[in-house]
């Protein structure tokens, strides 16, 4: 463990808090959470890519990994396993497909936002982003939302939305980041 984490206790309640008790994330299911929270020094990004077409998915694995400290963490096929994955895996940041089957990315991404809020989501979709898939996007707790047509807006958005920044490539604007 690195000298930062040594602070931190798990309690049998499954919350994990400093000395002296103070809950710092108490919703946490895992352990490595709580370090990311607290800034675990070194630590890959973790991405859970999910998209129902094999290609787009071993594309996007490809383009993310030659990122130094980026690691793809797991893959789903559609929106039942992207939520089952993500509270498995504990991703920092989903990037969701928005036509999947069993569930649309925007029902996967409301799921998995009520379960883990500081999961960033990046909407992935052939359609071009129109202000109205936007917003439902955001309501759904997306952070942004791009079409499969360039890689490197897809990294471009990655490196915002891990910035904590939002990444709405929107259809006509003049600018992706809002």
């Amino acid at each position: 463990m690195r000298s930062r984490s040594k602070s931190v206790i798990q309690a049998a309640s499954g919350s994990l808090f400093l000395p002296g008790f103070l809950p710092i994330y108490g919703f946490a299911r895992r352990k490595f959470d709580a370090m990311r929270l607290l800034g675990g020094d070194g630590m890959a990004v973790r991405i859970l890519i999910a998209d129902d077409d094999r290609t787009i998915r071993h594309l996007l694995r490809r383009i993310l990994e030659e990122r130094p400290g980026w690691e793809v963490c797991g893959e789903a096929a559609n929106g039942n396993d992207a939520v089952a994955q993500t509270e498995q895996l504990a991703p920092d940041l989903a990037i969701i497909d928005l036509a999947m089957p069993d569930k649309n990315g925007i029902e996967a991404a409301r799921e998995i936002f009520a379960q883990s809020p500081l999961t960033a989501m990046l909407l992935l979709t052939v359609q071009e982003v129109s202000a109205e898939l936007a917003r439902a996007a955001r309501e759904a707790g997306f952070r942004g939302a791009v079409t499969k047509a360039s890689g490197s807006e897809v990294v471009t958005a990655v490196e915002t939305l891990l910035g904590k920044g939002t990444f709405f490539a929107i259809e006509g604007s003049a600018g992706a980041p809002n």
